[in-house]
């Protein structure tokens, strides 16, 4: 199964421990924001793990759009080409955030995407009925069966092409 993580950049870390986790089980994790590159300052400036500029110069403004449009296509690509989406959530009404996060639930939603969401039901849209809540990350990736890896076991055939 392709699947794509969203949580709060600064959860980053966490994430990364997670997509090790799904991809021992045989997942696929497609989301680039994990390996680091798509880290935004509060003044929208594009910025390494350590808060160092990525872009600097005179033409600053020009390079920092170009980087944000490549990081939100990035993360669009990624949600697109998944099978299911697991969001990470915080407490509602806890922190202060920019949401990209709750635009990738959203793209995933409308797409028809399966939808997980571990740790709070933060906003209305979580509360529909496609959506499988879970309270641990444990208990959302033993709903995620890789079913390659138990034909693999079973000798058993994929049904119309599935992978």
């Amino acid at each position: 199964m392709r699947i794509y993580l969203a949580a709060r950049y600064s959860r980053r870390e966490e994430l990364c421990r997670y997509r090790e986790q799904l991809r021992a089980m045989g997942h696929v994790v497609q989301a680039r924001w994990l390996d680091g590159k798509h880290q935004i300052s509060d003044k929208g400036q594009p910025i390494g793990d350590h808060g160092e500029a990525l872009v600097e110069g005179h033409d600053m403004s020009q390079h920092n759009a170009a980087l944000r449009t490549k990081f939100a296509q990035d993360d669009f690509e990624d949600v697109s080409g998944a099978d299911a989406v697991i969001s990470f959530t915080e407490p509602p009404r806890s922190q202060a955030n920019r949401g990209g996060r709750h635009v990738e639930y959203g793209v995933a939603l409308a797409l028809g995407k399966r939808l997980l969401v571990v740790g709070h039901r933060e906003n209305l849209f979580h509360w529909l009925p496609q959506v499988e809540f879970y309270e641990t990350p444990e208990a959302a990736f033993d709903a995620c069966p890789n079913k390659a890896l138990e034909r693999i076991t079973t000798g058993e055939k994929p049904a119309g092409g599935e992978a």
